[in-house]
């Protein structure tokens, strides 16, 4: 069985794409300075769970901006939240797949990237988790990003299966259960009941998994 090529240097698997981004190329450089500025900003507030309950006007307020400039990055408040952390998680998505060293064997990549991607989830505040559920079409936006991290994973933990770095595996149960510890752990009823923060659990979470993989 011979592993597939894998080229982290311009962050492409075989067979695996990132979702289609919200805020497209061609919307995206129609955007003036101050916009990009504004999405910036605005990234810290929603991540901080200071945004979702807030209206436009109230948003607007708080990045020093007028509601036409605000509405000409997004038609609705929802549409903008949406937009904010899709933008976070294409960036972090990104980042992931660019920190994994090409001489890197394939568990230590997985760490690596999985470290990485478990950033998605920090600083997740108990506010912003509860509030960022209630806007529609969140979760579809949370599973669009996560069904793209399960896929990197099963494929590299198909590499490791081909190179013996572990044993047989169901790769896309475990990819699974890898790809989504950041997520579960971020969940609102699951914040206040762990010790440490959701990155932090899932980062150990994560150890445990691979350790064990790579002991069998």
């Amino acid at each position: 069985m011979t592993a597939p090529a894998v080229d982290y240097a311009q962050g492409r698997l075989p067979g695996v794409r990132p979702p289609r981004p919200l805020l497209s190329a061609q919307r995206e450089r129609r955007l003036t300075s101050r916009q990009r500025e504004i999405i910036a900003d605005l990234e810290k507030l929603v991540v901080e769970g200071k945004a979702a309950d807030r209206t436009m006007a109230e948003i607007a307020g708080m990045v020093n901006c007028s509601l036409r400039t605000l509405y000409g990055i997004a038609k609705s408040k929802d549409e903008l939240l949406l937009t904010i952390v899709d933008r976070r998680l294409h960036r972090i998505g990104r980042a992931a797949i660019a920190a994994i060293d090409p001489g890197l064997g394939t568990i230590e990549a997985l760490r690596v990237y999985l470290a990485a991607v478990n950033q998605a989830v920090q600083p997740t505040t108990v506010e912003f988790a509860r509030d960022f559920a209630d806007v529609p079409d969140s979760g579809r936006l949370f599973d669009a990003h996560e069904a793209y991290v399960v896929g990197v994973v099963q494929s590299l933990l198909d590499r490791a299966v081909a190179e013996k770095a572990i044993a047989r595996v169901d790769t896309a149960a475990a990819a699974h259960v890898l790809g989504g510890l950041g997520r579960e752990f971020s969940r609102p009823e699951v914040i206040d009941s762990i010790e440490r923060s959701p990155k932090d659990t899932a980062d150990a979470m994560t150890r445990v998994i691979l350790d064990g993989l790579a002991r069998r």
